[in-house]
């Protein structure tokens, strides 16, 4: 049996191509709805926000406790005094 040298008979295929063709109109709609997505999606993830970093104030217990917590500082910051006119405070 003889071997045949050189290349070897295979071709590539050559892969599909694909095209989307839109017309102006078509264009358009898929810019407004892109449009209308993002815009949602921002006016979503601003209300987000809003929401975890401020509660509403139906949440008395948290509200409790923070106001508790201020009102503790007010009193801490009320005893501190200018330089010229420092005092002695008494402590309780």
């Amino acid at each position: 049996m003889a071997v045949k040298k050189g290349r070897k008979s295979s071709r590539r295929k050559t892969p599909k191509k694909y095209r989307f063709q839109l017309s102006l109109s078509g264009i358009t709609s898929v810019a407004i709805v892109s449009l209308c997505l993002f815009l949602w999606m921002f006016l979503l993830g601003i209300w987000a926000g809003q929401t975890i970093l401020l509660p509403s104030s139906g949440s008395s217990v948290v509200s409790s406790k923070v106001e508790a917590s201020l009102s503790a500082v007010d009193e801490k910051l009320q005893k501190v005094l200018p330089r010229g006119k420092k005092k002695q405070v008494s402590q309780k």
